[in-house]
């Protein structure tokens, strides 16, 4: 960042009526910032545009940083620890986003830190040679931040808060998962999990506005909401931070499941019977979608919405195929199957809210059957889109791209052997089959049924894939280009 948009950023002051209070002052009556907060803030700023890009959830890859405005700074805990939640502006050659950052300091750098956590020593104020560093890595710290939901804690215009029901434990130091992901968890024991929202939206993020849902209506089939917290940026509508979960530590990862038996592929033709889950999946998928149906409002899209959900797919279309050429050659094909959902017979199609973003990884196999996580749709998307009601089908279809997935795992890094790539497609075949019919049969709309919304759904997704793939990981490309080939195929 150049020192002229360093010498721009600055701390915000709040109005009287929302100042941050001092930790150990809690309750809406407290409204003296603590000493320092301003200081550490702006020491903090060079050593955040270094370490910043290099995060695996900033969105702001390969886009210069021009300035950093903080929106929010309120200290959850002052001294030596220090603990400090800012919400941070960071402006780019693209536009802006807004970010969280739980930020620890400490007089002397805390044991078994990861050194990628680091952000470095700051200079000058009352924090002068304190190491600052992403406080989720500290059990200590992150212990605190439990505390404060356990406990409902308010500062300002930062409110911890918790679902009715038994208490929280005070006690449980937390540890950073290392999964890589657009958010950051924190685990605490194996009592719970705490999803970190890193890029910040006004808005309830549909992780906790669907979780609650469920949660109130009794379903088995997402981890329970304990509580969570959120913050009023500038005025505007309060912007999730953070959802706290029961932790399933018994669980298995619905992809690693895949991949295990996908992998056996190349030893014995047979390994075992994955559709059989597959099909519970497909049941548990349409149970959520079930319970969800009951309780938020639903929809049904006419005709003209029907062209309008049409066009917004070609438009997609058009835009992957100038950031991917390759895709020029099924342009024709795929805006012709994107022309179907607008026949005849087509006259309305239900909508709700739904997952928004479902693959095996999203799904975890329990001693009690499939649950599924991170209702957050897709983090690219706009919270405002990603909480619109859409066809439950666009779940489907997602969950049917990642056993395409799955079965390429199987070729990857190896030369083309024609008898393993027919048993990683009818793999893939016989997986996709199970959980449509597991769908169908847990009260879910027949997949079979709606053949043309089916295929424009998929294409969609493969689309996206495409260009996810090809800026991201060009070695996956083939994966979602061989799925356009083969849907392009079928129109």
């Amino acid at each position: 960042m150049s020192e002229t948009s360093r010498s721009q950023a600055r701390v915000h002051p709040e109005s009287p009526d929302d100042a941050p209070a001092p930790v150990g002052t809690r309750g809406t009556g407290a409204r003296r910032t603590a000493p320092g907060v301003s200081e550490l803030v702006q020491a903090a700023l060079p050593l955040i545009a270094s370490w910043l890009p290099g995060q695996r959830w900033y969105a702001g890859k390969g886009r210069p940083i021009t300035g950093l405005t903080p929106v929010l700074a309120t200290p959850l805990q002052v001294g030596d620890p220090a603990l400090l939640h800012l919400l941070l502006r960071v402006d780019h050659s693209g536009g802006s986003d807004t970010y969280q950052l739980l930020l620890g300091s400490r007089s002397g750098q805390p044991a078994g830190l990861p050194p990628a956590t680091v952000l470095g020593r700051l200079s000058g104020g009352p924090y002068d040679g304190a190491v600052l560093y992403d406080a989720l890595h500290d059990p200590e710290l992150t212990g605190r931040l439990l505390e404060h939901l356990a406990t409902g804690d308010r500062f300002g215009s930062l409110s911890f808060r918790r679902t009715p029901g038994p208490g929280l434990p005070s006690n449980l130091p937390g540890r950073a998962s290392t999964a890589e992901q657009s958010n950051s968890s924190v685990i605490y024991g194996t009592a719970f999990i705490l999803k970190l929202f890193r890029r910040i939206s006004p808005g309830t993020n549909p992780d906790l506005e669907l979780s609650l849902a469920l949660s109130r209506a009794g379903s088995t089939r997402i981890p329970r909401v304990a509580a969570w917290f959120e913050s009023r940026m500038e005025r505007s509508e309060p912007a999730t931070l953070g959802l706290l979960q029961r932790y399933l530590p018994d669980a298995e990862d619905g992809w690693e499941l895949a991949l295990s038996q996908v992998g056996r592929l190349k030893s014995d033709p047979a390994p075992g019977n994955f559709a059989i889950e597959a099909h519970r999946l497909g049941r548990a998928t349409a149970e959520v979608h079930r319970v969800l149906a009951r309780s938020m409002p639903v929809d049904r899209l006419d005709r003209a919405q029907l062209s309008l959900l049409a066009g917004a797919m070609a438009d997609r279309l058009d835009s992957a195929v100038t950031a991917v050429p390759g895709l020029l050659r099924y342009r024709s094909a795929l805006r012709t199957a994107f022309r179907a959902l607008t026949a005849d017979h087509l006259e309305s199609v239900p909508v709700q809210r739904i997952h928004g973003d479902l693959h095996l990884g999203q799904a975890m196999r329990t001693p009690h059957g499939w649950v599924l996580l991170d209702f957050e749709g897709e983090p690219a998307k706009p919270l405002a889109e990603r909480r619109q009601p859409q066809p439950a089908l666009r779940d489907v279809a997602a969950m049917l791209r990642s056993f395409d997935y799955a079965a390429a795992h199987l070729l990857a890094g190896a030369p083309h052997n024609p008898e393993l790539a027919h048993l990683a497609a009818a793999w893939a075949a016989r997986n996709r089959t199970a959980y449509c019919a597991g769908y169908s049969a847990g009260g879910g709309a027949d997949p079979n049924t709606a053949p043309e919304l089916m295929r424009a759904l998929e294409i969609d997704k493969a689309v996206y894939e495409v260009v996810y793939e090809a800026r991201h990981r060009p070695s996956w490309l083939p994966i979602p280009l061989a799925a356009i080939n083969r849907l392009a195929l079928t129109v």
